[in-house]
């Protein structure tokens, strides 16, 4: 069966559509025939990613918004929903990483990795959220990450904001279910993205990721690969499918084992 069959034409929102987890989920879903409104707050990486999708035969359209801004993403899914129809789809990636000690935080770095990586998950799901419940019908999937249930040093303020919104996507999974809406969680570990890639010192820093540290109490990767966003973009794409019919409130770990099972 093509599970693409069943969403062909459907609209799909995905926040953070020019990093790397979020063009995957984009490129993704539009190859799968929905229609894409794919946002971020960089409307220059935009535009080639909406004309690659098009290139390639997908429908695929860029908005420019904050995520922590609440009033401005109420007014973008008005505007999608108006340009492309209901919103059948949430993908939530856009995240941001501020890393130090959590003695040495900022206020500053603190507020700032909320406001995208929880904040931004509640005001979008929210406004979504409304609207698949009125309809009784809808999917969100929320990217958060394994450093939500892991500890990693220098990550406190990561990891908390991204348990944050595990629960709270976990709680409107909840409460959507007498809707028919199902709300899951994909979390990934290392992924070759621009966000991971900054965190590297030299050369060895792929190996470094794979090996792990006994310093920092981190385990390594017992696949011995870093993730590909294509890879996240496929668990995703899973659980919006009809093949996750029955799942929801679910937290699937992409991380080739890095989190031992939690």
């Amino acid at each position: 069966m093509d599970l693409s069959d069943t969403r062909r034409g459907t609209t799909a929102l995905v926040t953070g559509g020019a990093g790397g987890i979020g063009a995957a989920v984009v490129r993704k879903l539009a190859a799968q025939g929905m229609t894409v409104a794919a946002t971020d707050t960089d409307a220059e990486a935009l535009t080639p990613l909406i004309k690659e999708v098009r290139e390639n035969g997908g429908t695929a359209h860029a908005y420019t918004v904050d995520v922590s801004d609440s009033a401005a993403v109420n007014a973008t899914v008005d505007q999608v929903e108006r340009a492309t129809g209901p919103i059948e789809h949430l993908v939530n990636v856009a995240g941001v990483l501020r890393t130090g000690s959590a003695l040495t935080l900022s206020d500053e770095d603190w507020a700032a990795t909320f406001a995208v990586n929880t904040d931004g998950v509640f005001h979008v799901s929210r406004a979504v959220g409304r609207r698949m419940a009125g309809r009784r019908r809808g999917a969100i999937v929320t990217v958060t990450s394994n450093a939500a249930s892991v500890p990693r040093t220098q990550m406190a303020a990561y990891g908390a904001s991204k348990a944050a919104a595990t629960m709270f996507t976990k709680t409107l999974g909840l409460e959507l279910a007498q809707y028919g809406v199902r709300c899951n969680i994909v979390a990934p570990g290392s992924t070759n993205t621009r966000m991971l890639r900054s965190m590297w010192a030299d050369a060895h820093g792929p190996r470094a990721t794979l090996d792990g540290s006994l310093s920092s109490y981190r385990v390594g990767i017992p696949l011995r690969r870093l993730a590909q966003p294509e890879d996240v973009a496929e668990a995703v794409a899973f659980l919006l499918s009809g093949a996750a019919a029955h799942i929801t409130m679910h937290d699937l770990y992409v991380d080739g084992g890095a989190a031992l099972g939690r």
